[in-house]
């Protein structure tokens, strides 16, 4: 009949690749059926209850190691466990005499050139390693999940503010100058720079580009959640201006799962404000367009590398922002007289634009406090209710949209201007006869651009082609559809990007790889074997893991 015998361990603590190791370790041992080796969290003592491994009546804390083994009988079983001990000293890959530092001071006196650090230590205690390797004004690597969203937002905050960048959490994957961290693979060298909120992303895309004969820069994680509404994508927009002026890289890529819309519009910004091409494929959101000036969207990784290695081999003279055209600066404000034109610019702008007002109930669009006062990025429908007690319709009557044409191009905040004119029965017999005047005058100070939309034929009453020569004699830009306003208007619109911080320096992507690791051993291993210096921490839970004391030492620290 089978025997399981236990230790539980207090104060211990392996990386969970020794712990995986060890259990294989005590598997193969003769009469040995079974084995488990975990740390005792809740989530490991159910995984071993589900295989019959976990023992009756255990009291283990999540700090303490737990060591299970189940024999042919009870010799058998007490000897696997007496070999833990000596399956540890064997399993350990230190050479000896090679020492190992207890702390990450310690570690950056051994190698002083380390610009990066690399954490892998169980979530509870990872902000407070990234947060200390930030303070000495290195780059953070980190692998650990469980990482407090408020944390994360925290330790990104204190990147940013030093110039420098935090990976992660729950990283996986990046490249830095030939260098794989985590779980990289090894391709060759080239001018695509990869980012990506998604490691396994990465991976493929980095992967496929080899595989076509085309080379990685650098591949930069920025951890899951970034692109999330509350770190709206801090560790983003510094790796696309790092790779922006890096000048290894030709071409950047941007690989994610769904982001929040606000985040996603902030991104299409600071890409926009680079002179590079940039393709962009955020997993499950659907793109505003297939191109946007120097923005290229995929549909999946593999199109993503490929799309990327074609832009490559072209001139990159040719893949310009606005191919030679000059970008519009300051806020769009539209001025629609139908409201299914307004929503179709509106659900054509909003993952661009941000903030972007509108008084529509639009999915992604701020809704306007006081639609008679424009906020930011606004369009405004003249024909709803609000504007049309006791009035006439702004298709006959232009009057309230000439007052508030000349309120918005009097705001000196104002870039743009976005008009609709819908010909055809019953509407205005000559809008270009009044608005033709207010465009001319809105364009005479500052040379205000000028937006329009015209919806008619060449048999309406108006003649659409005598209202599009006056509209343009005047300076407006004039589109026959929608669609056409809002393809121009993506490409040429820029938002200002907002950089969290100081720009990182091209020199630490640049300068060879030096690293210290703290956790898996196996992170510090694969760096060595692609020959960048390192040095592993050997590391402890402070206190021993014990929740009281840790809580103590943080409020003596505070």
């Amino acid at each position: 009949m089978s025997v399981s015998q236990h230790q539980v361990r207090s104060g211990v603590y392996f990386d969970s690749v020794m712990l995986m190791q060890l259990q294989r370790d005590l598997a193969a041992l003769p009469e040995v059926e079974a084995a488990g080796v975990v740390m005792a969290t809740q989530t490991n003592q159910a995984l071993l209850a589900q295989s019959g491994l976990l023992p009756d009546g255990i009291e283990a804390r999540p700090d303490d190691l737990l060591i299970v083994v189940r024999a042919e009988n009870e010799g058998a079983a007490e000897e696997a466990l007496n070999r833990v001990d000596d399956l540890l000293t064997r399993r350990r890959s230190l050479a000896a005499g090679e020492y190992r530092p207890r702390s990450l001071e310690a570690a950056f006196k051994q190698l002083p050139e380390a610009g990066w650090v690399l954490v892998s230590v169980p979530g509870k205690y990872a902000a407070s390693v990234a947060r200390e390797a930030l303070e000495h004004d290195r780059h953070v690597f980190l692998y650990s999940d469980n990482v407090s969203l408020e944390d994360e937002v925290a330790l990104k905050a204190l990147a940013a503010g030093r110039g420098k960048l935090l990976m992660g959490p729950d990283c996986g994957t990046a490249i830095v100058n030939g260098v794989g961290l985590g779980f990289a693979n090894r391709v060759r060298r080239g001018g695509v720079g990869l980012v990506g909120a998604s490691g396994t992303g990465l991976q493929a895309v980095s992967v496929h580009l080899h595989q076509l004969g085309v080379g990685v820069s650098h591949a930069l994680g920025t951890g899951g959640r970034d692109l999330s509404a509350e770190v709206g994508g801090a560790t983003t927009t510094q790796c696309l201006d790092l790779l922006g002026r890096d000048p290894g890289t030709q071409v950047i890529a941007l690989v994610s799962k769904p982001p929040d819309p606000r985040t996603a519009a902030r991104l299409f910004a600071a890409a926009q404000a680079l002179e590079k091409p940039v393709v962009v494929n955020l997993l499950g959101y659907p793109p505003p367009a297939s191109v946007l000036g120097n923005l290229y969207f995929a549909t999946n990784l593999k199109e993503t590398a490929t799309l990327a290695g074609a832009l490559l081999a072209e001139d990159p003279a040719d893949s310009g922002p606005l191919s030679g055209e000059e970008s519009i600066q300051g806020f769009l404000r539209g001025l629609f007289s139908g409201g299914t034109l307004a929503a179709e610019v509106l659900f054509g702008l909003r993952a661009v634009l941000t903030p972007l007002y509108a008084n529509l109930h639009v999915p992604s669009v701020e809704l306007l406090d006081d639609p008679t006062r424009s906020r930011a990025h606004t369009i405004v429908d003249l024909g709803a209710d609000e504007f049309t007690v006791g009035r006439l319709h702004p298709m006959i009557d232009h009057e309230v949209r000439l007052r508030r044409l000349r309120q918005e191009a009097a705001d000196p905040e104002v870039g743009i201007l976005l008009l609709d004119v819908v010909l055809g029965d019953g509407a205005h017999p000559d809008p270009a006869e009044e608005l033709a005047p207010a465009i001319a005058a809105a364009r005479s100070d500052r040379e205000l651009p000028v937006v329009v939309i015209l919806i008619g034929t060449d048999q309406d009453p108006q003649n659409v082609d005598d209202q599009e020569s006056r509209l343009a004699e005047v300076g407006a830009k004039v589109f026959r559809d929608a669609g056409s306003a809002v393809a121009y208007l993506n490409a040429h619109l820029r938002l200002n990007p907002d950089w969290p911080g100081p720009p990182v320096a091209l020199e630490d992507l640049a300068a060879p790889l030096a690293a210290v690791n703290v956790g898996l051993e196996s992170f510090y291993l694969s760096l060595v074997q692609q020959e960048a210096r390192a040095v592993q921490v050997n590391w402890r839970p402070p206190a021993g893991g014990d929740d009281k004391m840790l809580a103590i030492l943080a409020k003596l620290k505070g």
